[in-house]
Parts: C-alpha cells; sequence; structure tokens
C-alpha cells in the first residue's frame, strides 16, 4: 500500500510541476499582449491627438467638445476616448511595474493587478510551454515538492487515523 501511494504521490507530483510552471509562461504571454494594447492604444491616442491639432484643439479640449456635443453618437465617442486615454495611463503604469519586478513579483503582479481584458485574452488563447528559464524551473520544482509532499504527508496522517493499535503481549496472554 505504501508504494502505492508513494507512485501515485510521485505521479502527481509532476503533474503538480508541470501545471505551476506554466505561471511564468502565462506571465509571458501576458506581458506580451500587455506591451500589444499598449502600442495600439498610444497610436489610436496619437491619430486622436494629431486630429485635435489640426483642428486648434488640445487632447482634452477636443473630448471636452466631444462630450458636450448635443449628438448622442458624438457625445459617446468623447467618453470612449476618455476611457482610451486613462486606460493607457493605467497599462503603461501597470507594464513599468511589470518591467521592472523581478522574475517571481511578475506572477503576484499580474494576479494583483492584471488587466481584465488582456488575462481573458491570455487565458483564451494560452499555449503550455517547457520551461527553460530559472523561474519556471523553480516554479516547477516547487510545483512538484507541494503536491508531492503534501501527498505523502496526507497518506501518512490518514494511516495514523486508520491504524489498528497493537495488542501487547501481555493483553494477549490474559
Amino acid at each position: 500500500m505504501s508504494r502505492i501511494v508513494r507512485i501515485i504521490a510521485f505521479g502527481l507530483g509532476l503533474l503538480g510541476g508541470a501545471t505551476a510552471s506554466q505561471g511564468p509562461e502565462f506571465a509571458q504571454q501576458y506581458r506580451q499582449r500587455l506591451g500589444g494594447a499598449v502600442d495600439e492604444l498610444r497610436q489610436v491616442i496619437a491619430r486622436f491627438d494629431t486630429d485635435a491639432q489640426v483642428s486648434g484643439e488640445t487632447r482634452e479640449s477636443a473630448i471636452a467638445r466631444l462630450h458636450s456635443n448635443t449628438d448622442a453618437f458624438v457625445s459617446r465617442q468623447g467618453a470612449a476616448m476618455e476611457a482610451n486615454v486613462e486606460r493607457l495611463g493605467r497599462l503603461e503604469t501597470h507594464r513599468t511595474a511589470m518591467m521592472e519586478a523581478g522574475s517571481f513579483s511578475r506572477i503576484a503582479l499580474l494576479v494583483r493587478d492584471g488587466d481584465t481584458d488582456i488575462l481573458e485574452a491570455v487565458s483564451r488563447d494560452f499555449e503550455p510551454a517547457l520551461p527553460v528559464t530559472e523561474e519556471g524551473v523553480v516554479s516547477a520544482a516547487a510545483g512538484f515538492i507541494a503536491v508531492w509532499g503534501s501527498l505523502l504527508l496526507l497518506s501518512g496522517f490518514l494511516r495514523s487515523l486508520f491504524r489498528r493499535p497493537r495488542r501487547s503481549a501481555k493483553a494477549v496472554q490474559a
């Protein structure tokens, strides 16, 4: 029984290691999408700024002008551009934090402050990869040890609960 438990724990530990190793890969794919989103929003806002400047406006005055328009469609375009500018600021701040963070801190930042739209897109298109970076290997090892060790501890605990107490030789002779 003990040998079977160890084999199962080892196999599930390998599965845990493989799963944990994907954290850094997911964070890397997230950073790529984050960079793409920042680049695209910069282009959209740059075109808007150019159009505003050609019309003798600043970005802020052009957005205010769109907002105050009585045409609902035009007013919504002002709100949309204002949201684009705000989102670009958030994404740039988040991207800078991700780039400055250490290997494992990036995963924590992603979980804590990740952009939900980008996280959903990465989740939808995520492609697992073999971890060859230091953080990938360490994550794989930590996942293996966590699952394997937990299962061995749990099996030992359960065995101690169900183990029958042995009667002493004196109790048998009496």
